[in-house]
């Protein structure tokens, strides 16, 4: 009986054993059955998805595998420059190469071409083999031929799209040898024809202003820092970039001219060949004024005129008789444009102030009535003026009033404005001035430089050595501001000698004594005795020399 028990127990218990191996054995093969299942399931939607790609259509497939080859080359490319610029890692043509390489794999992959892995491996040699075959371009084509030779630099951009064409020869190459896919390639080439008609419609002014900056670049009618007239305006080249040219005007201005109008409108570079070019200004004067007078005083204006080039000379033309003025052109030479607003300020001012000076007008409009109200200082005043300080003059002492009234209205009062020269320093002179308004600051040539001696204020008088003598001018007297000059001429001062011939007498012994203090005798020299034999020695032969100048 117990024995039976037993037996039962243990078959029982084998029993147990027996359905737990089962269930573990269950739980194994499900837990086995399960990845193959997934596996059967992942590869039955591979072949779904490749089923459901070939029954695409041709066009369609054709653009999908464009759009990943697209995609993937741009990916690439923007994680290389991401490297590059925040990594600092040097990436150059062979990573450009790489992103093509894997955009077309990414591309035929997804196409579902199949090759053997020859045809992989001499894809990727030839793919990656045009690295050099753009290097040799960039050697010696652009950089030995181009550059160095023909002294013509070629644009980044120029040298990029090059590169791309010759990788893109091979794409097709290898497409239609190592893949047989002419097929393929010839509606890809027929739908890409037509997308490029519509993105060329599209963008032809962008690809225009592209095509004229690399014509820019290799011809180089004009260069960065050249000033150009671009119809009305005149502008320094600031910047020339593949797709416009950037410009700035005198008044800071910057204008952004697409590349496609510079290369279709007339373009007048004023820095080529060199900086030197010419400007012209043009005036009218009153018809009663003799031409040769004329051109001689706009001659003497602009030569003298800051900016103003002295070679090539200043040139004068007559080009029209118009209703109310002679109408002539003032053909000048400048170097940097940059100036040119303030060189023809100079010029203008100077020609206002020398017409004025030889009494030539410059007309109003003979359709324009011209009211002159405000109050104008008159003849008479200047010349009180002037007689006033003629009679404080030591020179004169020894006219009457009466020669000395003579004088006064027989010299003309001129005007000399601010920065323009009364005398220059050697230059031939027959004339003294009186300076009745304004300030002038007289300066001396040493060593190649200007040094300012002395400033004259109203009161003052200059010149009188070679009013009397004829000398050259020792010194340049030049305006600071406007000053009101009264000069006085041989002529008028020869007819008042000639009425008081004691006069010579006492002028040389001032210019004499005026000699001695230029020279500093006085007060270097160790006599009274030999001072005075120097002033007679200069006071014989500057009478001496003003009877030969005044021909008594």
């Amino acid at each position: 009986m117990a024995g039976t028990r037993t037996d039962q127990i243990i078959t029982s218990e084998s029993a147990k054993n027996q359905q737990a191996i089962e269930l573990n054995s269950r739980k194994i093969s499900e837990s086995i059955a399960l990845p193959q299942m997934e596996l059967v399931a992942a590869r039955s939607f591979l072949i779904h998805s490749q089923s459901m790609f070939s029954l695409l259509p041709e066009t369609e497939r054709d653009a999908i595998a464009v759009i990943v080859f697209v995609g993937t080359f741009f990916v690439a490319l923007t994680i290389g420059r991401f490297l590059k610029r925040r990594a600092g890692v040097r990436l150059g043509v062979l990573f450009q190469l790489f992103c093509l390489t894997s955009a077309f794999y990414a591309a035929i992959a997804v196409y579902g071409v199949h090759a053997s892995w020859r045809n992989h491996v001499g894809a990727a040699v030839i793919l990656l083999s045009t690295a050099l075959v753009i290097a040799l371009v960039n050697r010696y084509v652009w950089d030995l031929y181009f550059e160095k030779k023909r002294q013509t630099p070629i644009p980044h951009f120029l040298r990029e799209v090059v590169g791309g064409v010759i990788f893109l020869v091979a794409l097709l190459f290898i497409l239609s040898s190592g893949y047989h896919a002419e097929a393929q390639l010839t509606g890809l080439l027929a739908g890409s024809g037509i997308v490029a008609i519509i993105i060329g419609f599209a963008g032809q002014n962008f690809f225009a202003g592209i095509i004229a900056g690399i014509s820019i670049q290799i011809n180089r009618p004009y260069k960065v820092g050249d000033w150009l007239q671009v119809g009305e305006r005149f502008a320094e080249v600031m910047e020339i970039n593949w797709r416009s040219t950037r410009l700035r005007t005198n008044d800071a201005i910057y204008l952004d001219i697409p590349n496609n109008e510079m290369v279709s409108h007339a373009i007048v570079n004023l820095h080529y060949p060199t900086e030197v070019h010419a400007m012209r200004i043009r005036v009218g004067v009153e018809y009663k004024n003799p031409p040769n007078r004329v051109k001689d005083a706009l001659f003497r204006a602009t030569s003298s005129a800051d900016g103003v080039l002295a070679e090539p000379k200043v040139k004068i033309f007559l080009v029209d008789f118009a209703d109310f003025a002679v109408i002539y052109e003032i053909k000048f030479y400048m170097g940097n444009h940059a100036r040119i607003n303030e060189i023809n300020d100079a010029v203008r001012t100077n020609v206002w102030y020398e017409l004025k000076r030889q009494r030539i007008t410059i007309p109003f409009p003979i359709r324009t009535l011209h009211l002159e109200r405000r109050a104008v200082r008159t003849v008479q005043e200047d010349q009180d003026e002037a007689r006033a300080i003629l009679r404080d003059e030591a020179l004169f002492e020894c006219l009457s009033d009466a020669q000395i009234d003579n004088l006064v209205k027989q010299s003309p009062v001129n005007n000399f404005g601010r920065g323009e020269r009364v005398i220059q320093e050697g230059a031939e002179g027959d004339s003294m001035f009186v300076l009745l308004r304004g300030a002038a600051q007289v300066s001396v040539s040493k060593n190649g430089s200007s040094i300012a001696v002395a400033t004259l204020n109203a009161g003052d008088c200059f010149g009188e050595m070679s009013l009397l003598t004829g000398e050259r001018r020792t010194a340049t007297v030049q305006a600071e501001s406007d000053c009101y000059v009264m000069e006085i001429g041989k002529p008028v001062m020869a007819e008042v000698i000639r009425d008081s011939p004691e006069c010579l007498e006492r002028l040389s012994e001032l210019l004499a004594r005026r000699k001695l203090e230029n020279e500093g005798v006085i007060k270097e020299a160790a006599s009274q005795g030999q001072n005075e034999k120097k002033e007679r020695e200069y006071q014989a032969s500057f009478l001496k020399r003003l009877r030969s100048f005044f021909e008594l």
